[in-house]
């Protein structure tokens, strides 16, 4: 399966091997890992949550997207929810094409269309205290930790 919410450590090379083909002349991958200082706020942690039917759904659909837009692209996708501590995977993107610039595009196509239509979000826990971020984009809080109605994206 491409298009993965998991529980568990992502292990970058799974998502590779799914997209490795006899035509790609390139491979990219994208890894997003949590960060020790955002701002000027020592993180220490992040718990990340998803409504995971429908973030599966959306991976797909941008994988869709992606294959649409650039000729013989693979798409994988790995997003991790659960509590992740400094430097831990949060997310991997993998994306073959026949030439490297369209898979660096489609790359970065991927983590920007992740942020606007999955649905996961996150709470920060810093030295001084701890926030539910709401969406990726940071445009809708959840100070609850869930979007109780609010519209998730679609």
């Amino acid at each position: 399966m491409n298009f993965r919410i998991v529980h568990e450590p992502i292990i970058v090379q799974e998502a590779i091997d799914l997209v490795i083909s006899r035509n790609a002349g390139a491979v990219t991958t994208f890894i997003g890992t949590v960060r020790e200082i955002t701002g000027s706020k020592k993180t220490m942690k992040l718990c990340y949550e998803a409504y995971e039917p429908m973030a599966r759904k959306k991976l797909e659909e941008i994988g869709l997207e992606i294959k649409e837009k650039w000729q013989n692209a693979e798409v994988a996708i790995f997003h991790r929810v659960g509590e992740l501590d400094i430097t831990d995977i949060a997310v991997v993107i993998a994306v073959s094409t026949p030439h490297r610039n369209d898979a660096y595009e489609a790359n970065r196509y991927a983590i920007e269309r992740i942020k606007e239509i999955v649905p996961i979000w996150k709470k920060e826990y810093w030295e001084d205290g701890e926030e539910w971020i709401g969406n990726q984009q940071q445009t809708k809080a959840y100070p609850s930790g869930e979007p109780k109605g609010v519209d998730t994206y679609e």
